[in-house]
């Protein structure tokens, strides 16, 4: 009974993450400013993140948790760039 109720509720998750980067994704396509799009971007990379994390959880696999982290990573300093580039107009000083 814990098995199914484990696997209906990964398989919910990863269906409200997956909704949630196509929203990510139509943000950052009709974003009126680049700062919506750079908001769109850091969410649409956390919710890689999540899918990663449900899916490794799913199979079991240590190697997804891995993979979630270096997104996480890179994601942060995507985000950090962009943003000092929107505000200074350059990134390297």
């Amino acid at each position: 009974m814990s098995l199914v109720i484990l696997s209906a509720a990964l398989w919910a998750a990863q269906t409200a993450v997956a909704v949630a980067m196509c929203l990510c994704a139509w943000r950052m396509a009709r974003g009126p400013r680049a700062q919506d799009r750079v908001l769109a971007l850091d969410a649409m990379y956390v919710c890689a993140m999540l899918q990663l994390l449900a899916f490794g959880v799913r199979t079991g696999n240590t190697l997804y948790f891995e993979a979630a982290l270096v997104i996480g990573v890179l994601g942060f300093i995507a985000t950090v760039t962009l943003a000092k580039f929107l505000m200074r107009g350059e990134v390297i000083e």
